[in-house]
């Protein structure tokens, strides 16, 4: 949620880091002692300069304070030393399984996995830069925060966080016609909810002045600026939410609202410089 009054910013107008470990709400916080601890065994402890992990982040609901019990995932950025090898890919699903099988408090477990050269580098520097310095709560290590600039809520950070819609949607289309159970489509909606309401916030953001990671809030203030779009973004937040598999909704973000979204966000922001 934004910081009352301020938009989600600092008092010098950067964006403020959104989660904290004094939000994580008392149900949670058993899960995150035991993350991390379960990272320390697999891992080794980052602090000693030998293990392979450089620091550890949380992000997402839990952090923020917003979690919902049993329904509600844990997310989690793992920055390395040096790149990501199948060994560290398998620990980190290990333990991801781990998690979600010992608290019924969350819904499933996500890691991310990158080399600190990535998270620091220039290409990386509005996207998972400003993901890492505002959108992550240090959990162990060093916080690369401290390498990276302060963030506002311009139009380049627009276009480096959500201007690849256009390269993802033929992917998602791809994703619902190949599902064979309600479980993949449920996956599918999910993400396609959260991410075409992030790019809609983030399509007005600069307009508006300020950040929220709040889906509803995110739907309500791009409805400011497109209200023919409005109820269709409610729509695609309130599926982020709660998934479904029902065709028609996956039609209106998949078919109708993406595209649209996709060209409206190159003609406002261009589009994000490619990757390797």
């Amino acid at each position: 949620m934004t910081l009352t009054g301020h938009r989600g910013l600092d008092e010098d107008g950067t964006i403020a880091r959104e989660g904290s470990p004094d939000r994580v709400a008392a149900e949670f916080a058993p899960v995150v002692a035991a993350t991390r601890s379960l990272l320390l065994a697999a891992f080794g402890d980052p602090d000693t300069g030998s293990s392979r992990l450089h620091s550890a982040y949380l992000y997402g609901s839990v952090p923020r304070g917003t979690a919902v019990p049993g329904r509600s995932d844990l997310d989690l950025l793992l920055a390395l030393r040096d790149r990501p090898r199948a060994d560290d890919r398998a620990a980190a699903d290990a333990l991801g399984r781990t998690l979600d099988a010992d608290f019924p408090q969350i819904d499933g477990v996500g890691v991310l996995l990158f080399d600190t050269a990535a998270l620091l580098s220039e290409l990386e520097r509005h996207d998972l830069g400003f993901f890492l310095a505002c959108l992550c709560t240090p959990l162990l290590g060093e916080d690369l925060a401290g390498q990276l600039p302060r963030y506002r809520p311009t139009s380049l950070l627009a276009r480096e966080t959500n201007g690849d819609l256009a390269r993802l949607l033929p992917v998602w289309r791809d994703r619902r016609a190949a599902a064979t159970t309600d479980a993949e489509l449920l996956r599918l909606s999910r993400h396609a909810g959260r991410h075409l309401t992030r790019t809609g916030f983030t399509l007005v953001m600069p307009r508006w002045g300020g950040w929220t990671s709040d889906l509803a809030e995110s739907a309500d203030l791009f409805g400011r600026y497109y209200p023919a779009r409005a109820a269709q973004m409610r729509t695609a937040a309130l599926t982020g939410r709660t998934p479904t598999t029902d065709a028609t909704t996956l039609r209106l973000l998949l078919d109708d609202l993406g595209p649209w979204l996709a060209a409206e966000y190159t003609r406002v922001h261009g589009e994000k410089t490619p990757r390797p």
